[in-house]
């Protein structure tokens, strides 16, 4: 028997529920199309790399993901201009740009400008004519030994981890006390205008 004041059992439970099972018997098929979609692809856009243009090594955003380095959407103009490459050439030999993107930091820069010079050193330009060869062009001895490269080229790899240096700790260090000095700061940088302005006027009195 149904005790208190309850609401009264009325399970609702035939609910058809085979008519909105989701099952993936075309799953199998799906990734032969994908395959051979690939390998349309790769013959179409031959000799260029499979993977797309040449991407930027970029920090991810925010606090929590700022350790991380991603590929981004593309080089800068700065990073072109100092890698000697035109910005009006590097989108036809396969370099990705981004007008948009500003750099933040000189060691950022480095690193993309080095990408950038690796990328220019390993590149195999292909004439759009084959009797018509112009400067900038591969010599016949590199064009016949260059092949597609298949998948991720010039991946991003983690860098180095950085050691942690072992510091002894002092009775100098012990009697610092960093929340009162970050509360001292505070204060001086609020009243910093009204100390100047002070100041000047005690200035201005004295001069008269």
């Amino acid at each position: 028997m149904v005790k208190h004041n309850n609401v009264i059992p009325n399970g609702h439970f035939k609910k058809h529920w085979q008519n909105y099972v989701k099952t993936w018997f075309n799953q199998p098929a799906r990734k032969q199309r994908r395959r051979i979609a690939r390998q349309k692809k790769a013959v179409k856009i031959f000799p260029r790399p499979t993977a797309g243009p040449l991407r930027p090594i970029v920090q991810c955003q925010t606090l929590k993901y700022n350790m991380k380095s991603r590929a981004g959407r593309g080089f800068t103009l700065e990073e072109l201009k100092a890698a000697g490459i035109p910005k009006k050439l590097a989108p036809t030999i396969g370099i990705s740009v981004d007008h948009r993107r500003k750099n933040k930091s000189l060691e950022g820069l480095q690193f993309n400008v080095q990408r950038l010079k690796t990328y220019k050193a390993k590149l195999v330009i292909f004439p759009r004519r084959a009797r018509k060869v112009k400067a900038g062009d591969s010599t016949p001895e590199e064009l016949a030994t260059a092949t597609q490269v298949q998948g991720d080229y010039m991946p991003i790899t983690r860098g180095e981890k950085r050691s942690v240096e072992v510091v002894k700790v002092t009775d100098e260090m012990k009697a610092f006390a960093a929340y009162g000095k970050l509360r001292l700061e505070r204060m001086n940088k609020k009243h910093l205008g009204a100390r100047q302005k002070k100041a000047a006027e005690a200035e201005k009195e004295d001069k008269k």
